[in-house]
């Protein structure tokens, strides 16, 4: 446990300082979003190529991996439905709540697991990790633009061919996709020192970006929906990994960096979508903030629990 809190501790050092950063005024918020810009087009895809370049693939159990995160998801995601179809008899106007509730227990934030799991678990983690993003991204923007057209409060329709468009694009799967080539290619030195220089400067930018972004200024409006919100991501969905795990057989690394991606915070950007698309854009912004705050206490837990099960 000392080991964890010992690699966990910096990370969320470097956070806390992105978010005295910007409460502060250090940094104007502009600046924040072309450092997000930058570490979201360059810098971290160039970090997912490297490692994914020399990466032992073929020793991976991929398809038990891919499979536990993405019925973790699909179940939490059903279960969340379900209740939430009892709750809108009552309460007919909870959907916008329920989206941000939704993507709060259901995303995840690459950077954060990244960050976690390169110190503790090397190259061969970190390459997990990436296999984790190019599994969960795509799957994740997918169904949250779903929910969100369901149950928000926008009346503009979904233009599915432009979500699709924007999947594909990211950035980060085009970088497992191009790791992936590499590995299987080969990739010259010079280039591979290249690559490495650049994504080596990635994950402290990013991780301060992640303080930056936290807002404090709602969350006494949503006490119940945030508590849920928090607890449903950092509990509820690292102990469906565990069980899934358990049910597949899948174990040591594999299993580890599964539990750690589904106990790291949900991603910064469903804030973004939750403004755009009608959701509770005040509750999902307390979600990203709290759930970074709390998962400094949890997320040393599953680990703990990940390596020791």
């Amino acid at each position: 446990m000392i080991t964890t809190l010992n690699a966990i501790t910096p990370i969320f050092l470097i956070i806390l300082t992105g978010y005295v950063l910007f409460r502060f005024r250090v940094v104007n918020e502009s600046v924040w979003s072309a450092i997000e810009h930058i570490c979201f087009y360059l810098l971290l895809p160039f970090l997912i190529i490297r490692t994914l370049s020399r990466a032992n693939l073929g020793g991976l159990p991929v398809f038990d991996f891919m499979t536990v995160l993405v019925v973790a998801i699909l179940g939490m995601g059903a279960l969340l439905i379900f209740i939430q179809a009892f709750i809108s008899r009552r309460y007919p106007e909870s959907g916008p709540s329920f989206s941000s509730v939704f993507q709060g227990a259901t995303r995840f934030h690459g950077f954060v697991a990244i960050a976690v799991i390169g110190p503790l678990y090397g190259d061969e983690g970190v390459a997990l990790a990436a296999l984790a993003l190019a599994i969960m991204v795509p799957m994740l923007n997918v169904i949250s633009v779903i929910v969100l057209s369901i149950y928000g409060r926008s009346d503009s329709e979904v233009e599915f061919a432009a979500v699709a468009k924007r999947v594909l694009a990211n950035p980060l799967i085009i970088a497992c996709g191009v790791g992936v080539l590499f590995n299987f290619t080969g990739v010259p030195e010079i280039l591979f020192q290249t690559i490495d220089i650049i994504g080596a400067g990635g994950l402290g930018l990013a991780l301060l970006t992640v303080g930056g972004g936290m807002r404090m200024g709602a969350a006494a409006q949503h006490k119940l929906l945030l508590a849920i919100g928090v607890l449903t991501r950092l509990l509820g969905m690292p102990a469906i990994v565990i069980g899934m795990s358990f049910l597949l057989g899948l174990e040591g690394l594999p299993r580890t960096v599964a539990i750690i991606a589904g106990a790291v915070p949900t991603a910064a950007s469903a804030y973004v979508m939750a403004r755009k698309m009608g959701g509770d854009a005040e509750l999902m912004s307390s979600i990203v903030t709290f759930q970074v705050i709390v998962a400094f206490f949890t997320l040393p837990l599953f680990i703990y629990i990940a390596d020791h099960l």
